[in-house]
């Protein structure tokens, strides 16, 4: 590697993982520099959930909650807004989920399922907080299963207005971020049911409102009841609570109505025909939480392993050879093993990250023009993709430099259970990390068919059963300097160096290919035996899993081998070629044994493997200082015992 001082190191590979978006992430990193925006301890539930609404009120005039909106042009800013909200994860992950939900949720519907009539009432409000509200999806009873919500949304003709009820226990509205006490609004997704003149009450599926629930006092409203989760397994400063609705009327005009539409005599109409894809039209626009979750808990994961791997540079175990003293922990391989490959794959993520929060950004920063649905469709399955191994990953890493640092990192004071803890629901929230690997896979097995969009898992099982052709990538969605780097390469796998962009990228596209073949094949197998499409279906899951799981690190590499290449012959390239590589070397180890398995390479190309993440690790160690310090975590985040040698 070519000499090159730590702080220009540092410089060039922020640049990098900055991206689009650096001078908000600098703004970012100095609020939460000014105003110690730290997780905390000690201090009470209601006292931090109001510390953080004021936090976001000191959040608005700086911009970031208006860019996520349409100006009077049309024109907004997505990509400034999610790299903005992304950044709190390096300070206080309970401020990022209240303006999440304020800004990015509850904002969110109203701007993007809402028409000119709810931005007029809304949009000026909600930024500057005069109106705070809440996202009332999830319920007691269904949570990733959003199409079989049970709260009710009657249309009532004579009154013009619509009737909001829980009908039953399972319909409470669960874990709302915002509901347990400063919301006064909520974004209410319910089964929206209407009879037109002489018909009789039809129900369209899920749709949303916009409902008042507390009066400027706080008071529930009439028909609304509300209550509190209480303490949870973290994030302390958000008020997470429920709702109910008993038989509460809001007017016609609270429908948000971009994509259907109820008239005054209670006939329905949409632009989109079929209920099933205005659903997922509809929730496709929403995308920005999913991007924006899996992007804050990636940068909370990176403030883990920052705060593991500078323990592990001051803190010395065991005498070392001669009359060396005592050793660092990160001199140790085993040490270096723990953290450096975490450090590698978050490289690779938050590179990916940065390209999703770009589509995204591209594709709903006009309002005057409809995105590609196409795009669309693809921006929606890679933000579930990287929001599974992003936050995947994040939960991981903070539990491995919680674990790593031994009895202080166990302390409270020096943070990492405290953001442990806060990331363990990311796996959860803006989808299940399962359930979104299972609708991953279930993309690239329908291999972008519109015609398996609409279809249920029956419908679904047998469309894939039956289709004439093997399933294989689909090649639209490889970047051009992905598939130039994949052609230009004429070597076998078995024949070349795995540090090579190409024989990496082939073993990883070779992988996933065999998964989604296999997987058709075994549904196809399944249904010619006269199979129940569910049992076939629940027989499949794991092999679908593991397919989405390929998927997800194919799309990580092909963004780091992409950064990479656009990069000039520096220090800092050749850099992020090793940690690219201990990336690479790092995901082969861990299903080393599906590849054995599946003969895709040899015992002794194993044994490489292994020796190559060793290799690698010791090459990196005299800059992973600097590999971290690249992260941009303010300095107050890193202002703890274990690293300041000053504790209470």
């Amino acid at each position: 590697m070519t000499s090159v001082t730590p702080d220009s190191l540092t410089t060039g590979l922020r640049q990098v993982l900055d991206g689009r978006w650096a001078d908000t992430r600098d703004s970012v990193r100095t609020l939460i520099a000014e105003h110690h925006l730290v997780p905390r301890t000690g201090v009470p539930l209601a006292q931090y959930r109001a510390d953080m609404l004021d936090e976001m009120r000191a959040m608005v005039p700086l911009g970031f909650p208006a860019q996520g909106f349409a100006d009077d042009d049309g024109r907004s800013n997505p990509g400034a807004a999610v790299t903005a909200i992304e950044t709190l994860g390096y300070g206080d992950l309970s401020l990022m989920v209240k303006a999440g939900v304020q800004w990015g949720l509850f904002g969110g519907a109203i701007e993007n399922l809402g028409t000119a009539r709810h931005h007029d009432q809304f949009r000026q409000g909600l930024i500057d907080l005069d109106i705070v509200g809440c996202f009332a999806m999830t319920e007691t009873g269904h949570g990733s299963d959003v199409q079989r919500l049970e709260t009710t949304a009657t249309y009532d003709a004579q009154a013009g207005e619509f009737v909001i009820d829980s009908p039953t226990a399972s319909s409470r509205k669960d874990y709302i971020g915002g509901a347990a006490e400063h919301a006064r609004w909520a974004t209410v997704f319910a089964q929206l049911i209407t009879a037109g003149p002489g018909e009789e009450p039809v129900s369209h599926g899920v749709h949303s409102l916009v409902v008042p629930i507390r009066d400027a006092a706080g008071d529930d409203l009439p028909g609304v009841t509300t209550s509190d989760c209480g303490y949870k397994g973290g994030l302390p400063g958000v008020d997470n609570g429920r709702l109910r609705f008993d038989q509460v009327r809001v007017p016609r005009t609270a429908l948000l109505n971009r994509y259907a539409e109820v008239a005054a005599d209670g006939t329905y109409s949409s632009p989109i025909e079929s209920d099933s894809r205005r659903f997922f039209t509809m929730l496709g626009t929403l995308v920005r939480g999913r991007v924006t979750v899996g992007a804050a808990g990636g940068a909370a994961g990176r403030l883990a392993l920052t705060l593991a791997v500078k323990y592990a540079l001051t803190r010395r175990q065991f005498d070392g050879p001669g009359d060396d003293g005592e050793l660092l922990l990160l001199d140790y391989r085993t040490h270096q093993r723990r953290l450096l490959p975490l450090v590698a794959k978050a490289y690779a993520f938050a590179i990916a990250q940065n390209d999703v929060t770009g589509e995204l950004h591209d594709l709903q920063s006009d309002r005057n023009t409809e995105p590609d649905p196409d795009r669309m469709r693809r921006l929606e399955t890679t933000a579930a993709a990287i929001k599974v191994g992003h936050t995947t990953l994040a939960s991981a890493a903070a539990i491995e430099a919680r674990t790593a640092c031994g009895g202080a990192g166990y302390m409270a004071e020096n943070r990492l259970p405290l953001i442990r803890d806060d990331l363990d629901v990311f796996t959860t929230f803006e989808g299940d990390n399962l359930v979104l690997t299972q609708l991953v896979a279930k993309h690239l097995l329908t291999a972008y068919a519109a015609e398996a969009n609409d279809l249920d898992t029956a419908g679904w099982v047998r469309f894939v059963a039956g289709m004439a052709r093997d399933v294989t990538l689909e090649k639209s969605g490889v970047r051009q300097a992905i598939q130039t780097i994949l052609d230009s390469s004429t070597e076998t796998i078995d024949d070349s160096d795995l540090s090579e962009p190409a024989t990496a990228l082939r073993l990883f596209h070779e992988r996933e290919d065999h998964l989604v073949r296999t997987a058709a094949a075994r549904l196809r197998r399944a249904q010619d035996d006269d199979g129940d499409a569910y049992e076939v279906f629940t027989q499949t899951q794991d092999h679908l899993i593991k397919a989405g799981q390929a998927h997800v690190e194919r799309l990580a590499l092909e963004a780091f081998v992409a950064a990479v290449a656009e990069l000039p012959d520096s220090p800092v390239r050749d850099t992020l070629e090793l940690v690219r590589n201990l990336f690479v070397y790092a995901t082969l180890e861990d299903d080393l044994s599906w590849f054995l398995m599946h003969r895709f390479i040899s015992v002794e190309r194993a044994k490489a493997i292994r020796r190559g993440v060793n290799e690698l690790c010791g090459r990196l160690r005299p800059v992973a200082s600097s590999l971290v310090d690249a992260f941009g975590i303010p300095d107050v985040a890193l202002d703890v015992p274990m690293l300041t040698g000053v504790s209470d």
